[in-house]
C-alpha cells in the first residue's frame, strides 16, 4: 500500500503542470528569500524591513546551543539562533501587536539549515522554539528544517509546528509529504546557465516542467545556486519560481516593490497605424509647413516600449529618415527641458532652467515663431502639459529661470504665436494692469476658452484653449487632446499662403520617466504616436509638410528587461528618477526629411527647421 502511495505521488508530480506563467502570478517582496541572512551586515532586520517573506539561516549545534554560521570555524560566541532571529523576530510580533508583519496578515519563513547531526541538531531547535510559545504557534510564522534532515521514518514524530525542504529525487509517502510546503533544488541540477540572456531550450523545458509538477503537488517552490542578478530575478517568476533566492536583500527588496510600475500590459485594443505613403519625403524644397512634435523624456527604450504595447506597429517606426541629436546643455553634461527646449526653439546652446536666453542669462534669444513671423508663417504651440513649463515655454518666453512661469505666461503677450494650446490656467489669470492675461489676449485678437470642449469652435486661426484638463495623463482620462489639438491647429493654419509651424509636445513621457512607472511612460508614447500618425497624414495629403520626431532628453534610464510584442506586455527597470545624458533619436517625414540624417547638436534642429523653410522660398 505504502508503496503504491509513493507511485501515484511521483505519478501526479511527473504528469501535470500548472499555470503558473508571466502575467499570473504577482510578485512582492513576500516571494523574496534572503539566502544566508546571518551573512548580512545587519542579519535579520535587513530582510525583514524589506517585507521578506523567507530568511535563512545556517545553524550548528555546540553544547545544546545553536549558533549561527556559514562554516562551524566561524562560529562567533553570541551569534545565536536566539539572539539573532528569535528575540529580534519576538520584539517585531509584540510592538506589531501580534501580527509578524505590522498591518498585514503576511507569513514569513524562518529556513533553518541544519549544518550539524540531523536529530542531535533538530531537537536543540525544537527546544529553544519551545521558549518562544508566540513564535512557535504564531499562525503566520513558518519553521521549514532544511540541509540535514533525520530519516524519513522518523518525521512524524516531530511536532506540527516543524516542516521539512522537499528535496528534488526524494520520494515521499502522503504523511511525510503533508509534512512538505516548500520544495528546494540547486539549479545547476538542470542549467549552468549564468544568468545572462535566457536559458536554452533544452535545459529550460525540463526545468519548467519540473517547477511545474511540483506546484501540482501543493508545494512552492526555491532554487539555490543561481545567479544573482535582475535578469535572474525575472526569469524564475516568469517560470512562477515562489520564493525568489539573494544575497542581496536589498537591491531585490527595491526590485519586487517596484513591480506594479515596472509592468505594463495592454488593456485596449491597440491603435491602428496610418499607412504611410512618403510623398516628397526625398524631395529637399518645396517646403512650406514644419511640425516639430517633441516626446519629451522620450529615448530609444520608450519608442521601442510604445511599439511592443502596440504590438509591434508604430506610427512613428515607420520613418526612415533618422538621425540622433546630443542633448549636453551650455553648463551640465546633462541637459534639462529649458536649456533643451531652448537649444531647438533658437539654435543656441544655454544653460540649465534658462529660457531662451543665453547663458549669461541676459541677452534673449529669438525662437522660431519670431524669426519666421517675418515672412507671414504662421506658428502654433500645443501641450499636454503646462505650456508655461520649460519646452513649450522656450519658443515664446525669455527669462533665466523656468520657475518664472507667471513671468512666462506674460511674455506670451509679445510673442507672435497664432494658437496656444495647453494647460496652466492659474499663471493666465492673474492680473496685469486690471485685467487677466486671458482678457489682455481677447484684447490682442485671440479667441479664447478655458474649456476643450471648445476646440473645434474655434473659427479663426487666432486661438488660446488654456484648460487643465489637458493636463491630466492619459491613465486619468485626459482623452484624445493631444491629436486634437494638432489636427485643429493644421486645418486652422493650412489656409496661410507662407505656411506654418507648430511645436507639439508630449510633455507626459517625461512625468513618467520621473515616476518610474512602465505604464505611464506608455501609455503616453501611445498617445503621442497617435499624434504622430495625425501629422504623418497631413503631411501625405498637403506634400509641402516637414514632420520631425524627437525629444529634448531621455527621462529615467529605462531598460526594458521582458516583454512581448505579441500580447503588448512590458516590463521595464529605471536606473534614475531625473534625466539623462544619452542621445535622443531624430525621426523626420516628408519633404526635407533627408535634412536630418546623422549625428548632430540638439541646435541642429533649430537651423535644419530654418533651412528647410529657406529650401522653399
Amino acid at each position: 500500500m505504502r508503496k503504491w502511495m509513493i507511485q501515484c505521488c511521483l505519478l501526479l508530480q511527473c504528469l501535470y503542470a500548472v499555470a503558473s506563467r508571466p502575467g499570473e502570478k504577482v510578485y512582492t517582496t513576500a516571494n523574496a528569500h534572503s539566502h544566508n541572512d546571518y551573512e548580512q551586515e545587519v542579519p535579520f532586520y535587513t530582510a525583514y524591513q524589506q517585507g521578506f517573506g523567507s530568511i535563512e539561516a545556517d545553524v550548528f549545534v555546540k553544547n545544546g546551543v545553536l549558533y549561527v554560521a556559514h562554516e562551524q570555524q566561524y562560529i562567533k560566541q553570541g551569534n545565536t539562533l536566539e539572539a539573532l532571529y528569535l528575540q529580534p523576530l519576538q520584539r517585531m510580533i509584540q510592538n506589531h501587536d501580534g501580527k509578524v508583519y505590522a498591518n498585514s496578515d503576511q507569513s514569513l519563513i524562518l529556513l533553518i539549515d541544519l549544518k550539524t547531526a540531523a536529530e542531535p541538531t533538530l531537537d536543540a531547535l525544537i527546544r529553544v522554539l519551545n521558549k518562544y510559545p508566540q513564535l512557535r504557534d504564531h499562525p503566520h510564522l513558518k519553521w521549514i528544517v532544511s540541509g540535514n534532515q533525520p530519516p524519513l521514518n522518523k518525521w512524524s514524530q516531530y511536532p506540527g509546528f516543524i516542516e521539512f525542504d522537499g528535496k528534488k529525487g526524494w520520494k515521499y509517502d502522503q504523511q511525510q509529504s503533508g509534512k512538505i510546503s516548500l520544495v528546494s533544488c540547486d539549479i545547476k541540477r538542470f542549467t549552468n546557465w549564468n544568468g545572462k540572456g535566457i536559458i536554452i531550450q533544452e535545459e529550460r523545458e525540463p526545468l519548467q516542467a519540473w517547477i511545474d509538477s511540483v506546484h501540482q503537488a501543493g508545494k512552492e517552490v526555491r532554487f539555490y545556486g543561481a545567479p544573482d542578478n535582475v535578469n535572474t530575478w525575472q526569469t524564475l517568476m516568469n517560470m512562477g519560481v515562489d520564493l525568489i533566492g539573494t544575497d542581496k536583500p536589498v537591491q531585490l527588496g527595491a526590485y519586487l516593490k517596484n513591480r506594479d510600475a515596472a509592468i505594463y500590459k495592454v488593456e485596449n485594443n491597440t491603435h491602428p497605424v496610418y499607412p504611410a505613403r512618403f510623398v516628397n519625403n526625398d524631395s529637399l524644397s518645396g517646403i512650406k509647413n514644419v511640425i516639430l512634435l517633441i516626446g519629451d523624456g522620450m529615448g530609444l527604450a520608450q519608442v521601442y516600449a510604445g511599439l511592443t504595447a502596440n504590438k509591434g506597429k508604430l506610427n512613428l517606426l515607420q520613418m526612415i529618415n533618422i538621425g540622433f541629436s546630443k542633448t549636453y546643455s551650455e553648463d551640465s553634461y546633462i541637459t534639462d527641458s529649458a536649456a533643451g527646449g531652448t537649444a531647438m526653439a533658437t539654435g543656441h546652446k544655454t544653460n540649465n532652467r534658462h529660457i531662451s536666453v543665453d547663458a549669461t542669462g541676459v541677452n534673449k534669444l529669438i525662437p522660431i515663431p519670431g524669426i519666421i513671423a517675418s515672412k507671414n508663417i504662421k506658428s502654433a504651440l500645443i501641450s499636454v502639459g503646462d505650456i508655461t513649463d520649460a519646452t513649450p515655454a522656450a519658443f515664446y518666453a525669455h527669462c533665466k529661470d523656468r520657475s518664472e512661469q507667471d513671468k512666462i505666461a506674460k511674455d506670451f503677450l509679445q510673442s507672435p504665436v497664432n494658437i496656444l494650446i495647453g494647460s496652466g490656467i492659474k499663471h493666465f489669470n492673474r492680473k496685469v494692469d486690471g485685467k487677466t492675461l486671458l482678457e489682455h489676449m481677447q484684447q490682442n485678437g485671440y479667441e479664447v476658452a478655458t474649456d476643450t470642449d471648445h476646440l473645434a469652435s474655434f473659427s479663426s486661426d487666432k486661438f488660446v484653449l488654456i484648460d487643465e484638463a489637458v493636463g491630466k495623463s492619459i491613465q486619468k482620462g485626459r482623452g484624445d487632446i493631444l491629436r486634437k489639438a494638432l489636427v485643429k491647429s493644421m486645418e486652422s493654419l493650412s489656409a496661410n499662403k507662407d505656411g506654418f509651424f507648430i511645436m507639439a509636445e508630449a510633455a507626459q513621457i517625461d512625468y513618467g520617466g520621473h515616476a518610474n512607472n512602465m505604464a505611464y511612460v506608455t501609455t503616453e508614447m501611445l498617445d503621442f504616436d497617435k499624434a504622430i500618425g495625425a501629422a504623418m497624414e497631413f503631411a501625405d495629403k498637403d506634400g509641402h509638410t516637414l514632420v520631425i520626431v524627437t525629444a529634448d532628453h531621455e527621462t529615467g534610464g529605462l531598460s526594458l528587461l521582458d516583454g512581448s510584442i505579441d500580447k503588448g506586455e512590458l516590463d521595464g527597470n529605471f536606473s534614475t528618477n531625473d534625466h539623462t545624458a544619452i542621445m535622443v533619436p531624430v525621426f523626420a517625414y516628408g519633404p526635407g526629411s533627408l535634412l536630418f540624417r546623422g549625428v548632430y547638436e540638439n541646435t541642429a534642429i533649430f537651423d535644419k527647421i530654418l533651412q528647410a523653410f529657406q529650401a522653399s522660398k
